[in-house]
C-alpha cells in the first residue's frame, strides 16, 4: 500500500477550532461584531414600523424600517434599564418602538420620544437617550450590518469575494437582479455542526458524486470535479446536463426567466460564498441564498431562501416552483448530515491537529478561506495561536 507524499496535502485547522468556547469568543469579537455580517432581505422590513431581529455574537440587533423609508439598524437595547425592545425575529412596532418593560418610546429613527414621568426629568436632554445605532448597508436587496465602531467600507468587503469567483465581472451579478426577486420558500435548518465546517464543506465539490446523486446528475462537471492545488471556481459556471432546462428535480421544471440574463448564462450555475455568513446561488430562473447564524460552537441555524421573479409567484401564477426548491433542499439536507457526521470527531484525540486537504480543496478552501480566517482572528497560520 502506497500512501500520498506529505507534500500534497494542506493541513486543516485543528479540531478544537469547531468546539472550543474560547475560539468562538475570539470568532465573536473578531468576526461577528466586527465585520459585516447579512441579516435580512429589503422585502423583509417593507413598510414603516417593520422590523427584523437577528442575534449577532452577544449582540441582537434591529432593522427598521422608518417612515421615511430608509433602513436603520439599532442595538435591541433600551437606554433605561437595557431591556430587549422587541421580543420576536420580526414584526410590526407601528408608529413608535416602545420598550415593553418600562414604557420608553423611541421614533422609528432611535431618537427617544418620551418616557413615564418625563415632566419631572425635563431638564434631561432626549438626544441623549437615543438608541444605539449600527452600521448598515443595502446591497442588492440584501442587508449587511457591522458592529464595528469604524467598519471597513463594505465594497472592500464584499466585492473582492464576488471577483475571485466571478474573474471580476460585476455586471453579470447585477443581470440577477436581486432587488427585484420575491421569496418564494424559506426554510430553516438546525444543523449540529460548527459553522466553519458547513461553510468548508459548501466551498469544495470534493464530496459531491459520493452524497448529491440529484446534483451532479445536473452538473455533471460536480461529479468528478479534479484539479491541482490552484484549482478554484470556474468564473464561467457551470452548464446543466445535457437534456437539463432547469435547477430542479425533474430538470424540466419551466419557469420565467430572470429577465436581463445574457443567453450565456441561460443554463448555468454559480455559486459563492460570501464571508462571513451568505451563500449565493445564482440561477436562471431563480436565486438562492443562504443565511448563516453562528448560535454556539457547535450549533448553527442556516436560513435558506428560494428567490423568484414577482410573475412567478403571484397568487394567479400557473407556475410551480416546488420542483426547482426541492433540488436545493435536499442538498441542503445532505450537506447538512455530512457536516454533522463530522462534528462529534472535531473533540477526538485522532482529529487534535486536524485532518487534511487535498489538492483540488487547496486553493479554495486553505488559501482563500483558512487565510481570510486567520487574518480576521488575528492569528499566526502557522502556529494557530493568537498573534500578539
Amino acid at each position: 500500500m502506497t500512501t500520498a507524499p506529505a507534500s500534497v496535502f494542506l493541513p486543516t485547522l485543528p479540531g478544537h477550532y469547531y468546539t472550543d468556547p474560547a475560539v468562538f469568543e475570539l470568532e465573536k469579537r473578531n468576526i461577528f461584531e466586527k465585520q459585516w455580517m447579512y441579516v435580512c432581505r429589503a422585502e423583509d422590513v417593507p413598510t414603516p414600523g417593520r422590523f427584523v431581529r437577528t442575534a449577532l455574537g452577544d449582540e441582537t440587533v434591529l432593522v427598521v424600517r422608518g417612515r421615511d423609508q430608509k433602513l436603520r439598524a439599532f442595538l435591541n437595547v433600551c437606554r433605561h434599564r437595557g431591556a430587549q425592545l422587541c421580543l420576536t425575529d420580526s414584526g410590526d412596532a407601528g408608529k413608535a418602538i416602545r420598550c415593553p418593560y418600562h414604557a420608553w418610546a423611541y421614533q422609528l429613527d432611535g431618537r427617544l420620544i418620551t418616557a413615564p414621568n418625563w415632566q419631572s426629568m425635563d431638564s434631561i436632554d432626549k438626544a441623549d437617550y437615543s438608541l444605539h445605532p449600527v452600521h448598515l448597508a443595502e446591497w442588492h436587496g440584501l442587508v449587511w450590518v457591522s458592529l464595528a465602531a469604524e467598519p471597513e467600507p463594505f465594497e472592500e468587503q464584499i466585492w473582492p469575494q464576488l471577483d475571485y469567483r466571478l474573474g471580476g465581472d460585476r455586471d453579470k451579478f447585477a443581470r440577477y437582479g436581486l432587488a427585484d426577486l420575491v421569496l418564494g420558500k424559506r426554510v430553516d435548518y438546525e444543523v449540529a455542526a460548527n459553522w466553519k465546517i458547513i461553510q468548508e464543506n459548501f466551498q469544495e465539490c470534493y464530496h459531491c458524486g459520493t452524497i448529491h446523486p440529484e446534483l451532479v446528475e445536473t452538473l455533471p462537471q460536480f461529479r468528478n470535479l479534479s484539479g491541482g492545488a490552484d484549482a478554484t471556481y470556474d468564473t464561467d459556471g457551470y452548464l446543466f446536463a445535457e437534456g437539463k432546462a432547469s435547477f430542479s428535480v425533474s430538470g424540466n421544471a419551466e419557469l420565467p426567466r430572470i429577465g436581463g440574463l445574457e443567453e450565456h448564462d441561460d443554463r448555468k450555475y454559480y455559486g459563492m460564498v460570501m464571508r462571513p455568513n451568505c451563500f449565493i446561488s445564482l440561477l436562471p430562473d431563480h436565486v438562492i441564498v443562504h443565511r448563516f447564524e453562528m448560535l454556539s460552537p457547535e450549533t448553527t441555524r442556516v436560513v435558506c431562501e428560494w428567490l423568484f421573479p414577482p410573475e412567478t409567484v403571484a397568487q394567479d401564477a400557473p407556475y410551480d416552483i416546488a420542483d426547482s426548491v426541492e433540488l436545493f433542499h435536499r442538498v441542503n439536507e445532505q450537506d447538512f448530515a455530512a457536516s454533522e457526521w463530522c462534528q462529534p470527531n472535531m473533540k477526538s484525540r485522532a482529529y487534535r491537529n486536524g485532518g487534511v486537504l487535498v489538492p483540488t480543496e487547496q486553493e479554495i478552501i486553505s488559501r482563500w478561506y483558512y487565510r481570510w480566517y486567520h487574518e480576521a482572528m488575528g492569528l499566526d497560520p502557522a502556529g494557530q495561536g493568537e498573534r500578539s
